[in-house]
């Protein structure tokens, strides 16, 4: 089985794509001398710094050659509901188990609950006809099967919206879906502009390659704040050797340049089924021959998000039973420093309400 792990062996680290980012880095800075001297260093220093090997569990139980389920508690009877992670498709499901103190996965552990997370794998070339659709029914729903009870299903972006299927068809004990996509409708008009355009340019090189390669989400990505993303190199340049903002730069960016390909088919059905045609929120997204409604879900449910996030505004996110309001960027919400204070402990609080006996 193919499971994924960090950038840690390569001989040369992100960003990725390395000459896309040059480019944007000189366009960004054309008038700011310093800056682009500050990220150009940054850059160096970030391809340049010394990794630490990323160990992770071994794998509990496996869909197929590719998907598994990894537990992050300690083994052992507990009559508690398991509570599944899922990540996002688009990069590795680690962001949920990341080390250095930014770990949701370890810090819901520490607090008492049983807790399992996915690990999507790597696709291969016979994976290509494998849609959203069939990575909850093919993958997510037979490694839940495995488990003794029914689940606490949370999901974080793009797997927040596989969570909610799955949640639907698993019959769930309880939802969350973390700045979760599923009203594509609420992306602004420019946005979707740019993503449909980024679909158009590279759609047939995808279609030749049989995948969507991750540098595409990257781009795109990117270009939702080019500014952003070399400021933060330039700032990093002056982060103290060592500091605690250093490695988790590090750790995080490692994070965000790593992952493996979409499917072809799941790449087809983000940008058309969702993007452009908002299946989710308009009642036509099948999974599992049922249609997926927030209606269907007979479990306690809720969703958190961010005005702040710039890659799920907060009005495409899901309307559930409850909801969390959060002053957090995108990946900031899962693994910055107020990240403990205004979701980790919220939704531990949540969980323990709805995980059952001790």
């Amino acid at each position: 089985m193919a499971m994924i792990t960090p950038n840690d062996a390569a001989l040369q680290h992100g960003p990725r794509p390395l000459p896309l980012f040059l480019s944007m880095l000189w366009q960004q800075t054309e008038n700011d001398p310093e800056t682009r001297q500050f990220a150009l260093q940054g850059l160096r220093r970030y391809q340049q710094v010394q990794r630490q090997p990323y160990t992770h569990p071994p794998p509990h139980f496996v869909a197929g050659e590719r998907a598994a389920i990894l537990h992050l508690s300690p083994d052992g009877p507990t009559r508690k509901a398991p509570v599944v992670l899922v990540a996002s498709l688009v990069n590795p499901a680690h962001i949920l188990d990341l080390g250095g103190g930014m770990s949701l996965g370890a810090y819901l552990a520490g607090r008492g609950h049983d807790v399992w997370l996915i690990d999507w794998g790597s696709p291969s070339p016979e994976d290509a006809d494998m849609g959203l659709a069939g990575h909850v029914e093919k993958l997510l729903l037979p490694l839940i099967a495995q488990l003794d009870r029914p689940p606490i299903v949370l999901g974080y972006c793009l797997g927040g919206t596989l969570a909610i299927a799955a949640a639907q068809l698993c019959r769930a004990r309880a939802l969350a879906a973390i700045a979760t996509p599923w009203d594509f409708s609420a992306y602004p008009d420019d946005s979707r502009g740019d993503i449909a355009a980024l679909w158009a340019q590279h759609r047939g090189a995808c279609e030749q390659l049989g995948m969507v390669p991750m540098e595409v989400m990257q781009s795109g990505f990117w270009n939702l704040d080019p500014a952003r993303t070399i400021r933060k190199y330039a700032a990093y340049a002056r982060f103290p050797e060592g500091s605690a903002a250093a490695n988790a730069f590090v750790t995080v960016e490692d994070w965000a340049n790593e992952g493996a390909p979409l499917t072809l088919q799941a790449g087809r059905d983000l940008f058309e089924k969702l993007y452009q045609a908002n299946e989710t929120a308009s009642g036509h997204w099948r999974v599992g021959g049922e249609v997926i409604s927030l209606d269907a879900l007979h479990c306690p449910t809720l969703s958190a998000a961010s005005p702040t996030d710039r890659i799920v505004p907060a009005g495409a996110s899901p309307v559930l039973a409850e909801h969390l309001d959060l002053s957090l960027g995108h990946v900031g919400m899962i693994v910055s420093r107020r990240a403990p204070e205004m979701l980790w402990r919220p939704l531990s609080d949540w969980i323990a309400r709805h995980e059952g006996g001790a």
